[in-house]
């Protein structure tokens, strides 16, 4: 039958007693002879032999009689060590019977003891790892199992030995996603190392992580998928196998090893379930595993990001208080102290202390501020943090109707326009003097089209111009003879050279000049 009772009250209060007490090098010494007589195949021990072996574990310390007589007694005292007496061995002397009459081994407590020693020292050197060739070991030992079970004239033995393998690797597994997540979790904790050791540490970690994070999904698909395979052979019939080939011996006056035998094999194979294929279809714990290593990635990228900035930093806040106090001291007055000392803790003075009296010639500088007079302080200074009122913006004016408008005037202005050349177009050239009498808007855009033409240098005699959008092209040519063209307008009278002008829309292939016509005659309305 076994234990029902949780494991931390299965735990004997003293089975690590030798381990506190004044004497615990040579108990924990002791146990060690012990121990290492057991790896010999040697069960028990006399009295010198136990003296005799602490040499060889590293004891060189002289122990005299009474010291280790006393150790065995507290060992014996504890049930770590039992205690017999020789009935078989021959006596030369009384001597010699004291010394060799009684035996002393290991009890089951004791071996427990020892064992748990020797696991705290692994664990307290070790430091844990996730090791992907685990998950690939176990997938391997499953196939083995689904391999074994399919043959029906398989060795027992070796299913024993697959399934032992197997347990041993799960355990291995456990163990070390333990230590690795406590060491990890000290790893997030510590900062306080050696800048250069710490990220060199993280960063190797968080590689470490990614390499063990990559692929694990489908390592994780194919182990389940392996126990998937041994359970349709049976998992009683795994285990009743491996109970076959283990060969337990049922010894005289002892419980049969059988039924405990099945039952840690059941619980083993439901841990493995756990891990990989939760017989509740609930989450595989493998699945927390990798949730966790990929936090873990996170949390230590994060951590190096902050050890990255703080190296970035300029300064410390304990920096930071230093350099201020040392520009406290460098100031050269008060106020320059009072003002440094603002503007780094943003603590300025109240928002009415810059008010002056109406006369500040009548209050002297060494006036206390209890007999000097009040000053008005307006409300405002407190309700919108000023001293006056500001009038309101000017609201945006409304230029809709200007630009209406302008555009019309400039659809006016581009009508008089259009009509003033068409006024002015000529059926050819002729001459200045032809326009006679106009109006002042159509002398005027004549004019201007005549300055165009004049500002252009001659070719072959004729000056060719356009207006601005090129719509009309004028072209001059000089008098041949003396006459002089009288321009009337309601103004006055122009006297010019009576030039021979052409004005037309602009025609490609219009260069080409054209007979003078001197029927032509155009006299503005008046």
């Amino acid at each position: 039958m076994s234990d029902a009772r949780p494991a931390f009250r299965r735990v004997p209060a003293d089975m690590f007693a030798f381990t506190t007490t004044e004497r615990s090098d040579l108990h924990t010494a002791v146990m060690q002879v012990f121990g290492e007589a057991a790896e010999r195949l040697r069960a028990a021990l006399t009295f010198d032999e136990v003296l005799a072996g602490l040499p060889e574990i590293g004891w060189y310390e002289p122990v005299s009689d009474e010291s280790l007589e006393y150790t065995l007694g507290a060992l014996h005292k504890h049930g770590l060590v039992d205690r017999a007496q020789n009935h078989a061995a021959h006596y030369a002397s009384a001597a010699e019977y004291e010394r060799r009459n009684l035996h002393y081994s290991l009890s089951r407590k004791g071996e427990a003891a020892y064992q748990g020693l020797l696991h705290a020292l692994d664990l307290l050197d070790g430091s844990g790892a996730l090791q992907t060739s685990v998950l690939d070991a176990i997938a391997a030992r499953l196939g083995e199992l689904d391999a074994l079970l399919g043959d029906e004239g398989a060795d027992d033995r070796r299913i024993h030995t697959a399934l032992a393998e197997l347990e041993g690797h799960l355990t291995e597994l456990r163990s070390g996603v333990v230590r690795f997540t406590g060491r990890l979790q000290r790893l997030l904790r510590d900062e306080g190392t050696d800048p250069a050791v710490f990220q060199e540490l993280k960063q190797a970690t968080i590689a470490y992580l990614t390499e063990f994070v990559t692929d694990l999904d489908t390592r994780r698909l194919t182990v389940a998928e392996a126990v998937a395979r041994v359970e349709e052979h049976g998992v009683e019939a795994l285990h009743a196998r491996a109970l076959r080939g283990a060969d337990l011996p049922v010894l005289p006056g002892q419980a049969d090893p059988a039924p405990r035998f099945l039952e840690r094999r059941a619980t083993r194979w439901a841990g493995l379930r756990d891990w990989f294929r939760p017989a509740d279809g609930g989450r595989a714990r493998v699945e927390d595993l990798s949730d966790t290593a990929r936090g873990a990635i996170v949390s230590l990228m994060r951590a190096l990001e902050r050890f990255s900035d703080s190296r970035r930093r300029g300064s410390s806040p304990a920096a930071d208080f230093r350099a201020l106090a040392r520009w406290f001291s460098a100031a050269e007055t008060d106020e320059a102290a009072h003002e440094l000392w603002a503007a780094a803790t943003g603590l300025w003075s109240a928002r009415h202390t810059h008010l002056a009296p109406d006369d500040p010639t009548a209050v002297g500088p060494g006036t206390s501020w209890f007999r000097a007079p009040g000053v008005h302080v307006s409300p405002l200074l407190r309700t919108h943090g000023q001293s006056d009122r500001v009038s309101r913006t000017a609201r945006v004016r409304d230029t809709t109707e200007i630009r209406e408008q302008r555009r019309q005037r400039a659809l006016r202005e581009r009508l008089e326009l259009e009509e003033a050349w068409s006024r002015l177009a000529t059926p050819g050239p002729v001459r200045l003097s032809a326009f006679a009498r106009l109006d002042q808007g159509s002398f005027s855009r004549l004019l201007e089209l005549l300055a165009r033409a004049l500002t252009v240098p001659a070719r072959d005699g004729e000056r060719r111009a356009s207006t601005a959008d090129g719509r009309l092209v004028v072209v001059l040519l000089p008098p041949p003879d003396h006459h002089l063209a009288y321009l009337r307008t309601a103004r006055g009278v122009l006297v010019a050279p009576d030039f021979i002008v052409s004005i037309s829309e602009s025609r490609p292939g219009q260069a080409a000049p054209v007979p003078l016509r001197t029927d032509f005659r155009r006299e503005a309305t008046a």
